[in-house]
C-alpha cells in the first residue's frame, strides 16, 4: 500500500514539472525547434536567448522595478503587520479582538478594483511604486498579521516584563527584545508576501500603465505579445521571471529551518 501511495505521488510530481521542463529546455532552443513544443534537449544549446530577451524585452528595468514593489511592499507589511499583531496580542480587549476579527475578514474579502482605482486616483498615487506598494500591503497585512499574532502569543509576557524592569521603552522592547525572537514567522511572511507580489500580473495591469513601471510578470506579457512566433525567447522570459522565487524560496527555506532550530534550542 505505501509503495503504490509513492508511486502515486511520484506520478504527479512528473506531471507537474514536464511543464516547467518543458520551458526550461525551449528557452535554449532555437526558433525552428522551440516551435515544436516537444520534450527533446535542444540540438545546440542557445545562450544567447537570454541576453536577446534581457536587451529587447528591458529585463533588467522590469528587475529593478518588481524589486521595488515587491520589497518595499513586504518590508512594510511585515513590519506594520508584527507590531499591530503585538499590541492586538498582548493588550487582548475587547476593541483589539474585534479588531482581529476585522484583520481576519480580510484574509476572505474580495478585491474591488473599481473603488480601489477611484481611491488611488483621489490620492494621486496611480501609476506610482508608492501606490502599488500601499496596495499590496494593505492585502497582505491580514494574512500577516494573523501568522504574528499567533507566534507572539507563543512568547511568554514575562520577557516583556523583565525588559521593562531592565529599563527598555516600548521601541526597544518591541525591536530589540522581541522582533529577533519572530524571526522564524518574519522569513515565512517575507517568503509568501514576496512571491504574492513579485507574480502578481492583475494588480499591475491596472495600476501601473507606464511602460517605464512595468514589473517583470507585465514584461513578459508585452515580450509574448511582440514575438508570439519566437517561443524560445518567450520561455526564456519566463525562465528569467522565475528565477529570482526559487532562489528565495531555496534561501527562505534554509533560513526557516535554522530560526526554528535555533529557536527550540533557546526555548
Amino acid at each position: 500500500m505505501r509503495s503504490v501511495k509513492e508511486a502515486g505521488v511520484w506520478i504527479i510530481t512528473i506531471i507537474f514539472l514536464i511543464p516547467l521542463f518543458l520551458v526550461l529546455i525551449n528557452a535554449f532552443k532555437t526558433p525552428a525547434e522551440a516551435d515544436l513544443m516537444n520534450l527533446r534537449l535542444p540540438v545546440h544549446f542557445q545562450f544567447g536567448n537570454f541576453w536577446t530577451v534581457i536587451e529587447k524585452g528591458h529585463m533588467i528595468r522590469a528587475f529593478r522595478n518588481s524589486m521595488i514593489i515587491s520589497l518595499g511592499s513586504v518590508l512594510l507589511t511585515n513590519v506594520a503587520s508584527a507590531m499591530g499583531a503585538y499590541i492586538l496580542s498582548r493588550r487582548r480587549t475587547k476593541a483589539n479582538r474585534a479588531l482581529y476579527f476585522y484583520f481576519i475578514i480580510g484574509l476572505i474579502a474580495p478585491l474591488n478594483m473599481i473603488p480601489t482605482i477611484k481611491v488611488m486616483q483621489l490620492l494621486h498615487v496611480m501609476n506610482t511604486f508608492q501606490g502599488i506598494i500601499l496596495l499590496y500591503s494593505a492585502l497582505m497585512i491580514p494574512f500577516t498579521v494573523f501568522l504574528y499574532y499567533g507566534f507572539i502569543s507563543s512568547v511568554p509576557r514575562d520577557l516583556d516584563e523583565s525588559a521593562v524592569i531592565d529599563g527598555c521603552g516600548p521601541w526597544q522592547l518591541f525591536f530589540r527584545i522581541l522582533f529577533p525572537l519572530l524571526i522564524p514567522v518574519s522569513i515565512t511572511a517575507l517568503l509568501i508576501n514576496f512571491m504574492n507580489a513579485w507574480n502578481d500580473f492583475v494588480i499591475p495591469l491596472y495600476v501601473l500603465n507606464k511602460t517605464a513601471y512595468n514589473p517583470m510578470t507585465l514584461a513578459v506579457y508585452n515580450f509574448y505579445g511582440t514575438y508570439i512566433s519566437s517561443w524560445n525567447l518567450v520561455c526564456a522570459s519566463i525562465v528569467l521571471t522565475t528565477l529570482p522565487i526559487i532562489i528565495a524560496y531555496v534561501i527562505g527555506q534554509r533560513y526557516i529551518i535554522s530560526g526554528m532550530m535555533s529557536g527550540a534550542v533557546k526555548g
